[in-house]
């Protein structure tokens, strides 16, 4: 049960964090819209894919159309992430072999797509300097509200430093004490020789600080329980031997990446109110 708790905790959160990410983006530039958005990292496994994956869900479960690009040449991961695989990727499509329209995929969030890229394509820093592929990501921007382009870490390789220097916006993932700071700075230092502009940093792994009591409050469905009842229904089943009863969904604390969680709410006075006149009354 604590399994299952953590991990209703753990989605509500990341998603959270995906939508407060999404509406951060929205307010830095509300006037002339970030549209395009590099998503780097200073080095592997940082999350860096996840948080492409999280936001892209955020954006398009906002009702906005959202396009994914794997962009990263070397190692593909975002085809695996989302569970579809393509006929034909980014190569396909800048050498005229198949139209847009033909290689994007649809996925199983509505207004979510994917432009999937092949393996082993040669030169990938090449292909992304070219002008083909500038102009394709242009068509891309008319074509969708948003574009995220997951980009391999800039610290390994320069494909992403290149593509921020057209798109609207890059984000830098990072997981603390995953990266040393000089790693971190290199990676920052070779974005701004870019001209990219960086719109700040998404921590990943980290521990969440939301209260499980807050999250209590509501069900997968959004309606409003009570945490107390909640914690005796809990308390009841461990000390009473009897049939199996369906509880409430409750969630609990849990670690997750990049969140800033709800500050602990206090406990309804009418419930515990209500508690002590029953016990009077029974006097």
């Amino acid at each position: 049960m604590a399994k299952k708790k953590n991990t209703g905790s753990n989605t509500l959160e990341v998603q959270n964090a995906a939508k407060t990410l999404f509406a951060n983006i929205r307010f830095m530039s509300p006037d002339d819209p970030i549209r395009s958005i590099v998503m780097t990292s200073s080095v592997p496994n940082e999350g860096k894919s996840t948080c492409s994956y999280e936001l892209a869900k955020a954006i398009a479960t906002s009702g906005k159309t959202v396009l994914l690009v794997e962009a990263d040449m070397r190692r593909r991961t975002m085809a695996s992430l989302l569970g579809v695989h393509a006929a034909a990727g980014v190569y396909s499509v800048l050498t005229d072999q198949v139209q847009l329209r033909d290689a994007v995929v649809g996925t199983q969030t509505p207004n979510l797509y994917f432009l999937d890229t092949e393996p082993n394509i040669p030169n990938p820093a090449d292909i992304i300097s070219s002008k083909r592929f500038h102009r394709l990501a242009a068509q891309l921007v008319d074509s969708y509200d948003y574009v995220i382009f997951d980009t391999p870490p800039v610290g390994t390789f320069i494909d992403a430093a290149i593509l921020s220097s057209i798109a609207d916006g890059t984000i830098i993932v990072v997981k603390p004490g995953g990266v040393k700071r000089d790693e971190l700075m290199q990676a920052y230092e070779q974005l701004q020789k870019a001209e990219a502009n960086i719109l700040g940093i998404c921590a990943t792994f980290c521990e969440g600080t939301g209260s499980e009591y807050y999250y209590a409050y509501y069900t997968k469905d959004g309606e409003r329980v009570d945490p107390d009842q909640i914690e005796r229904k809990e308390s009841r089943k461990q000390t009473v031997a009897q049939p199996a009863r369906p509880a409430v969904p409750a969630v609990g604390r849990s670690r997750v990446g990049g969140v800033q969680g709800a500050a602990d709410l206090p406990a309804k006075r009418g419930g515990h109110a209500a508690d002590a006149n029953a016990r009077r009354g029974r006097r």
